[in-house]
């Protein structure tokens, strides 16, 4: 049976500036390219999982995954074109909520062209209408795995932590954008990915402690003892660190890329190790090569312009 992967999370349109340079206080800058296309840390991920798992003529044969998206969006334009690449990408949005008098989450992104990386702006608009009672209950068929991320509401989240650990669903956490988190969050949960900033934060060390192994060891250590079983901590051109319940630990290059815009790369790494999860079944998750595919998937993403579009099919990654 295909496994199903089912992502909770936020739906935004990106309106995107290509600059020479991220814009000083006061500084008034002409881009060099704008552009306008579907994101959201939701709704990417869900489009990493579904081009991750099909070849790129979407032929039904070539699915290793059925991709389910849970979210809401405004009755406006913005909220059908998200919808619309959702579903040209192979992902399920039976579970995208539609909001009669509400507005289309947007998030105004600004990047440096000269070294690729942005600055963003987060409206969230519909997104924050999801709210706790909406899952008190997973949608069938239940998924192998449930993803989810911090552009909805916490408490949202929280709720669907409670019942995907009462419905024995594991649970892939990216608490980004970072905020602090109950202890609660952490208990039984089986894959946490964090970036650098969200792995202090959270963790309640300084960024500074993962500049050495031995601070991220230390970092990752915290996270394995309030109960999470698996812990990445991705690193941007440094790499990713891994570390897990059973002592498996590791620091894995990344590789080079030539870098054009990091949007949505984070979000390709977390579709690819989702994948290599329920993939591997009970009891065989190698975490290794799954940071190892991971980092081979968002180095592509890295080298393209573009969110979603960037993301690379199964098929481009032999």
């Amino acid at each position: 049976m295909t496994p199903r992967i089912t992502v909770l999370g936020s739906l935004n349109i990106d309106l995107v500036s290509y600059v020479p340079h991220h814009p000083l206080p006061g500084e008034t800058l002409t881009s060099t390219h704008f552009a306008t296309s579907p994101g959201g840390k939701g709704a990417n991920q869900a489009v990493a999982c579904a081009k991750l798992s099909r070849a790129s003529d979407l032929s039904p044969a070539s699915a290793t995954a059925s991709v389910s998206m849970l979210g809401a969006v405004g009755s406006d334009t913005y909220g059908t074109s998200l919808v619309d690449s959702l579903r040209s990408y192979g992902v399920d949005t039976q579970g995208v909520a539609v909001r009669k008098d509400g507005k289309t989450g947007v998030a105004i992104i600004v990047v440096d062209e000269p070294s690729g990386q942005n600055r963003i702006i987060l409206s969230p608009e519909s997104n924050h209408s999801l709210s706790p009672a909406d899952f008190e209950v997973l949608p069938d068929p239940k998924p192998d795995l449930l993803m989810t991320q911090l552009e909805i509401p916490l408490e949202t989240v929280m709720q669907a932590l409670t019942t995907a650990k009462r419905d024995g669903v594991p649970v892939l956490l990216n608490p980004a954008p970072a905020q602090k988190l109950p202890e609660s969050a952490y208990d039984g949960l089986a894959h946490l990915i964090v970036n650098e900033t969200e792995a202090s934060i959270l963790s309640g060390r300084p960024e500074s402690d993962l500049d050495h192994l031995a601070g991220l060891e230390s970092v990752a250590g915290v996270f394995l003892g309030r109960g999470v079983q698996h812990v990445v901590i991705t690193l941007g051109g440094r790499g990713a660190f891994y570390a897990t319940k059973s002592g498996t630990k590791a620091l894995v290059q990344a590789l080079k890329a030539n870098v054009v815009d990091t949007t949505a790369a984070g979000d390709t790494f977390v579709g690819s190790y989702a994948l290599a999860v329920v993939h591997a079944g009970e009891g065989g998750f190698d975490i290794d090569a799954a940071v190892k595919a991971a980092n081979k998937a968002s180095s592509m993403t890295v080298s393209r312009k573009g969110a979603q579009i960037s993301i690379p099919w199964k098929d481009e990654l032999r």
